[in-house]
């Protein structure tokens, strides 16, 4: 069963398409015009094993809260789409992940309530012309448009580079995890029948 999803997003602010496949290999391309946060994006879908196209333009010149913010509800849009009815699904997914002196841990629930969880302390440190705290809108989105619980913490914070490398590379580990089907799962993983 082929596990694609597709969407699109178009407003006065930005335009927006991605096309996933949850069973893929992590083939990446994208192009945000934010070159940090296509970055984040590659090592978010390469580690998560899950095939990611992702095309973006937004209002740049104004700054790139719309565009990140868009993004990420438009991925989340794809993702709930291409995991359907969520058959056999692991369902659950965490993982802790270091990057050099930072250290990261997600938890992630596929559990049809949207709710983030986004404790990272970093230093309001520009990366180009990506602001850090861009992260937590772009996964308050995501969960939100995707239905999913995620619990992200920044355990041990280090340069603001490492600090998300380590938090996207933790939410793609457990969103690998929680995206998988589990051959003894027969139908769908909650004892209420539905997510």
């Amino acid at each position: 069963m082929a596990r694609y999803g597709e969407c699109q997003r178009k407003t006065r602010e930005t335009e927006i398409f991605v096309k996933l496949d949850l069973d893929g290999s992590g083939s990446v391309k994208v192009e945000t015009g934010i070159p940090f946060f296509d970055h984040m994006l590659e090592l978010l879908f390469r580690h998560s094993l899950i095939d990611a196209e992702i095309r973006a333009k937004g209002d740049l010149e104004i700054d790139s809260h719309h565009t990140v913010e868009d993004t990420g509800l438009t991925i989340g849009e794809a993702l709930d789409s291409a995991l359907g009815v969520r058959m056999g699904l692991r369902r659950f997914g965490s993982s802790l992940v270091p990057m050099d002196e930072s250290l990261a841990e997600v938890a992630i629930d596929i559990s049809g309530r949207p709710y983030l969880s986004y404790c990272v302390n970093i230093e309001p440190e520009p990366l180009s012309t990506f602001d850090p705290y861009l992260a937590k809108d772009f996964f308050t989105a995501l969960t939100n448009s995707a239905g999913i619980t995620a619990h992200i913490n920044l355990r041990a914070a280090g340069s603001v580079h490492h600090s998300l490398e380590a938090v996207f590379k933790a939410f793609a580990r457990a969103l690998k995890m929680a995206v998988e089907i589990d051959p003894r799962v027969t139908g769908i993983p909650s004892t209420k029948g539905v997510i």
